[in-house]
């Protein structure tokens, strides 16, 4: 299922996407789908590593070296 939205952009982000568009072949509605896409796993990456950051320091494991030595 799909939906339709509204986005409204100031001038020079619109103007950018208008070139970037044109530049690569691509609709822009492609292009904004897929940095909602690209920004929405970043943000859920960035709160996991944070929430797995907090976990890991509380059993010591605070350098790459002390994950690779608690995995192999």
């Amino acid at each position: 299922m799909r939906s339709v939205m509204s986005v409204s952009f100031p001038e020079q982000i619109s103007s950018e996407l208008e070139s970037f568009a044109t530049e690569t072949g691509r609709s822009k509605s492609d292009i904004i789908k897929e940095s909602v896409a690209l920004y929405l796993w970043d943000v859920r990456f960035t709160s996991l590593r944070k929430s797995m950051m907090r976990r890991a320091k509380k059993v010591g494991i605070v350098t790459e070296e002390d994950v690779f030595k608690a995995l192999s």
